[in-house]
């Protein structure tokens, strides 16, 4: 048990550089907090005391602002930052060396339309290792998020991400992806890139190429249409068929 304390607090300072001292970590953070809270509801939870679980949980919420339900399953270095209104619902499970920011939703979507039918449904997203979730970022139902993906801030996702994704937009829309090759880095936030293509500014980019287009092609339809009624002689009509007799 202190070895992971250990760890997590270790996790704080490779992640936030504001961070000056390990009792700072301890009594200011209330990720920190947050996270040592769910695991004393998740023992209790997991020896069938529902309601001490639950109860432990929502003292935690009063303290932190970050509801984590007990029955979540949370692996090994996991960080929420700042952390306030972070909502993790109950059937959600949590890889290894994930990072949350404030605001964040992992919430249930079922089809069903009453409660009774979706109890021990799975409901809540899976989150693989490694990844990180924007602040204010709302990641909704079933879903897989891949092991390294980035969703960035205010991103709503309700389809699987695959692994080393990056995400954008509502919904949200992958933007580009990991290169393998490279060697992997802590992206706050999970923002993308700046090299990285915003996907609405490309859709416009191309739409306005295609109106330059065919304004071109209307240019020249017109000159094209100018110039026979330039050539034609005075008094002749340049459209009549010169082998057809004019009328009387």
């Amino acid at each position: 048990m202190f070895k992971r304390i250990r760890e997590e607090i270790d996790v704080v300072f490779q992640r936030d550089p504001a961070v000056r001292s390990r009792i700072e970590v301890v009594l200011c953070y209330p990720g920190f907090q947050a996270l040592q809270i769910y695991r004393i509801s998740h023992w209790l939870w997991e020896r069938g005391w529902k309601l001490s679980g639950r109860f432990v949980s929502h003292a935690g919420r009063w303290a932190t602002g970050i509801e984590i339900h007990p029955a979540v399953k949370i692996g090994e270095r996991f960080f929420i930052d700042h952390g306030m209104g972070v909502v993790i619902g109950e059937t959600a499970e949590i890889g290894d060396d994930v990072t949350l920011y404030h605001g964040v939703t992992l919430g249930g979507i079922a089809p069903a339309v009453d409660a009774e039918s979706q109890v021990d449904r799975k409901r809540h997203p899976t989150i693989r290792d490694g990844v990180i979730i924007g602040s204010g970022a709302q990641i909704l139902g079933p879903i897989t998020v891949g092991a390294d993906a980035r969703v960035g801030a205010n991103a709503v996702a309700v389809k699987d991400i695959a692994p080393g994704a990056t995400v954008v937009g509502i919904p949200a829309r992958v933007i580009g992806g990991q290169d393998k090759a490279a060697p992997k880095r802590f992206a706050a936030y999970g923002t993308p890139s700046p090299d990285m293509p915003d996907p609405v500014s490309r859709a416009i980019d191309g739409l306005l190429d295609h109106v330059d287009r065919l304004a071109a092609r209307v240019k020249e339809l017109e000159s094209q249409l100018e110039r026979p009624a330039r050539a034609a002689p005075d008094g002749v009509d340049s459209d009549r068929d010169e082998n057809k007799p004019p009328p009387c």
